[in-house]
């Protein structure tokens, strides 16, 4: 087993994005990410009390640790040419997450490309990450050493 770590660590006070880093299953940095606004919601909530307090495509998905895989083809980012090219469109996907479905982790820029998702990249912008191409590649290659290793994948995210 092998768990990768999403840190939370900024919420401006008037939203609608969430900053954070992610570490490696050894603590090491990865990079950083950026969500849409974080609400409180923890996953020991029923997907009842989570669906009261969420906001369809702009709220982060809830605090918790959560199976990951980069096993499934995305129908959307399947669709995509970078994505076919270097991922076979099997981008990393987040399970079993109470009121939310279909959430992945891939590139963007901003909490607009995101509608629940978690997008990499580096938060050299405010508000905003950069690079997130290098940022999804590296995060990709770390996923694919550890399957190849023999290890489940999960996320906690803090």
């Amino acid at each position: 087993m092998k768990t990768i770590t999403l840190r939370r660590t900024f919420r401006p006070p008037q939203g609608p994005y969430t900053i954070g880093h992610l570490y490696d299953g050894d603590g090491k940095y990865i990079c950083d990410t950026i969500e849409d606004t974080d609400r409180g919601l923890r996953n020991d909530m029923t997907a009842e009390a989570v669906l009261r307090f969420k906001v369809k495509a702009k709220t982060a998905i809830p605090t918790g640790t959560y199976a990951l895989t980069i096993d499934v083809v995305s129908p959307k980012f399947s669709l995509k040419k970078y994505y076919m090219e270097y991922c076979q469109g099997k981008v990393p996907r987040i399970l079993n997450v109470p009121g939310f479905e279909g959430i992945l982790m891939h590139m963007g820029s901003s909490e607009r490309s995101s509608a629940g998702c978690v997008i990499v990249g580096y938060n050299t912008v405010k508000g905003r990450v950069t690079n997130s191409q290098a940022a999804y590649e590296r995060l990709y290659r770390i996923l694919q050493r550890y399957r190849q290793q023999g290890h489940k994948l999960y996320i906690k995210i803090v």
